[in-house]
């Protein structure tokens, strides 16, 4: 929530189609300075690009970070179509456009990958190149059949890495979720990665782990005063709209916008960044989906769990920096 996280830099736009935004930006301290869009994920906002918005704009670089819909000052509709990709990726280059950048470099964590896989589809006038951490390009028409995803993950790696999807497609998910933010902190921001493992990817573990309440210390790279901006957020906004994001992908929202995408590859450069100690959006799996589709592609792997941007700050800044150095020159 751009207004709690960061007041000074804080703004609101409302777009041609009536959807409102929150958002910080920051303008690049010269022409020659690019600048970065960042998309975060679930259950995320703008507040976990934290790290980001200070060292990018400390160097110069602008950033333009939105509360995605259904999240933080933003928008949060209850209707599923509300969320379909290509809408959402209009949203952005309408935030461009008021921030008067004609092309910029996203940078997309988590669920925020999947909507600048569609802003390269639709979009791609407006980009240098994508970053994508810890998770891999999307390529259009993706069937997200889960039950398929979990036979296979289990197969793979001896335990089920999509199962907590089926729990986050129910009604129930938002309820458990908004009586027990510390449990969803505890198992999404894990202090020990292994705990995905065993309690968040298997069917059924994180509907029982949030539901009963369960705590675990903050991780090293959470700090106490970081959490209860965060815990300032999620009490305002909720988990509908985070959770939303899951149910159209799985329940067929952008079929019909996909199915008329004929080139379902990356056409941009693309950075992945993935982590050794992520084991439900798994370094090996994400390079191997990228390699598929992604042409223009180099790979960083850093060793840290799922929040690469949280876990390695200075990394991913070096990272960020160089890809600009590369495509934006």
């Amino acid at each position: 929530m751009a207004s709690i996280a960061f007041p000074s830099l804080a703004k609101k736009a409302t777009l041609s189609d009536g959807t409102t935004y929150g958002y910080v930006a920051v303008p690049a301290a010269s022409s020659s300075k690019v600048t970065f869009l960042l998309l975060h994920g679930y259950p995320s906002s703008c507040w976990d690009w934290r790290h980001q918005i200070r060292a990018l704009s400390q160097t110069g670089y602008g950033v333009i970070v939105p509360d995605l819909l259904g999240y933080g000052d933003s928008d949060r509709p209850q209707e599923l179509a509300a969320y379909r990709m290509k809408r959402m990726a209009s949203h952005m280059a309408e935030l461009l456009d008021i921030e008067k950048i004609h092309r910029c470099i996203a940078v997309a964590h988590d669920w925020g990958v999947g909507l600048v896989s569609r802003l390269a589809t639709y979009q791609r006038q407006r980009l240098y190149g994508i970053v994508t951490v810890s998770v891999s390009y999307v390529e259009p028409g993706l069937v997200w059949d889960i039950d398929a995803f979990v036979q296979l993950t289990q197969q793979l790696f001896g335990y089920a890495t999509y199962g907590y999807w089926k729990w986050h497609n129910t009604e129930e998910a938002v309820k458990d979720c908004n009586e027990h933010p510390a449990s969803v902190f505890s198992l999404v921001y894990p202090t020990d990665p292994l705990l995905w493992k065993s309690d968040f990817g298997p069917v059924g573990k994180a509907a029982e782990f949030v539901r009963s309440g369960k705590t675990t210390p903050l991780p090293s790279w959470y700090s106490l005063d970081e959490y209860t901006v965060r815990d300032r957020i999620f009490a305002k906004s909720g988990f509908m709209g985070g959770l939303s994001w899951y149910k159209s992908a799985m329940q067929g929202i952008n079929s019909s916008d996909e199915a008329e995408v004929s080139d379902k590859e990356c056409p941009l450069p693309n950075l992945l960044v993935v982590s050794e100690q992520d084991y439900v959006t798994r370094a090996d799996m994400q390079s191997a989906k990228s390699k598929e589709w992604v042409p223009d592609l180099r790979i960083e792997t850093l060793d840290c769990g799922h929040w690469i941007q949280l876990e390695r700050p200075d990394e991913l800044f070096k990272l960020l920096e160089g890809f600009a150095t590369e495509v934006a020159a």
